[in-house]
């Protein structure tokens, strides 16, 4: 490994680790793993033979040669472990949602400017092929002025796994911090912050303790943008619905790559993120005698995108992709969408 190698310590080896961080780490050149934090069993050990694990926050901050400390862990411990981080002097990745509340997130921007310290949020869905395509297309002005903006984020999980933090019903749970964080990211990356937030956040499932559907409307003068999600879809729906005064964009289909990391296929693979074609999304472009129905290619995801642009802040001074004041709007995005269910009313965008 080159000397110049960042060395990150991976903070929790559930999910989020497992899937995600672990793979993609390995994945970027001039990255490390050097060691994983799991505090009960074996399962790092054993996927991960040659590196190091630890069993508490306390053995990896004492390792002063563990420049970047990769946050996932469940979202109620996001921001004591980020300050703790901070303060020892290092470089943090925390995993979506960014923390519980804005004010929390506020709190760790600032520590990171007055440390000097990097910090970012991994938002991996900004690397989606079918919002990469997305993005290509709205600003080649295909479709015209936007005037409707359609993101769907549907599973089928009729069965509420209570025990499970997502589920318990502690701060920082349900599906709106869960999923809707990566499709408001999303939203807000294009048009921006909206003029007011209308939402509905509920349960749908039996026996649910937390929110696990959601609907979020944001408004921009003449635009809306929708953001949808359930448990409970079992027939496949759009991803993506975008109307604008030229023509229409529809999208079926999850990007891939989340299914390919859960099967431990290797990010590195030449035809990674690579959408099949029945998957892609179609373009319809009216005409004085008929409508034009074309497909669009998805343009191939790449999660790696982030931890290579990390590695780039960290070595060669580059500019953070993902600036952790952009998921400080995220978070105030959620508070007011919360805030508009509760109340039952749009609620104007306040900084």
């Amino acid at each position: 490994m080159p000397s110049c190698a960042v060395r990150a310590g991976l903070i929790g080896f559930g999910l989020a680790g497992q899937v995600f961080h672990a793979p993609l780490i390995r994945a970027v050149p001039e990255f490390e793993l050097a060691c994983i934090l799991e505090r009960h069993g074996t399962l790092a050990a054993q996927k991960y033979p040659g590196v190091r694990v630890m069993r508490t926050i306390d053995e990896l901050l004492e390792d002063e040669q563990i420049r970047l400390c990769v946050i996932a862990t469940p979202n109620l411990s996001h921001f004591d472990l980020a300050q703790r981080c901070l303060l020892a002097g290092r470089d943090v990745v925390i995993d979506k949602p960014f923390t519980t509340t804005s004010e929390e997130a506020r709190t760790l921007i600032q520590l990171a400017e007055e440390r000097g310290r990097l910090l970012t949020v991994f938002q991996n869905r900004r690397w989606d092929g079918d919002f990469l395509t997305v993005r290509k297309l709205i600003a080649s002005c295909s479709l015209g002025r936007i005037v409707s903006f359609e993101s769907h984020y549907d599973r089928f999980r009729p069965v509420p796994k209570v025990g499970t933090w997502r589920e318990r019903g502690e701060p920082g749970g349900g599906v709106l911090y869960d999923l809707g964080s990566h499709i408001i990211d999303q939203v807000l990356l294009l048009f921006g912050t909206p003029r007011a937030v209308n939402a509905d956040v509920f349960a749908e499932r039996e026996g649910s303790l937390v929110d696990d559907a959601f609907l979020v409307r944001f408004e921009y003068g003449d635009m809306r943008a929708i953001m949808r999600s359930t448990m409970l879809a079992a027939a496949p729906g759009p991803r993506f619905i975008i109307h604008g005064t030229r023509g229409s964009f529809v999208k079926y289909g999850s990007d891939v790559q989340e299914q390919a990391l859960r099967q431990w296929k290797n990010p590195s693979a030449l035809d990674w993120g690579e959408n099949p074609e029945s998957e892609w999304g179609t373009l319809y472009l009216p005409n004085s005698e008929t409508t034009l129905a074309q497909k669009v290619k998805t343009e191939a995801g790449d999660y790696r995108c982030f931890y290579e642009n990390v590695r780039d802040a960290l070595l060669r001074g580059a500019p953070l992709a993902v600036p952790a004041r952009e998921s400080l709007l995220t978070m105030r995005a959620i508070e007011l969408a919360l805030r508009s269910s509760r109340e039952r009313r749009s609620v104007d965008w306040v900084d």
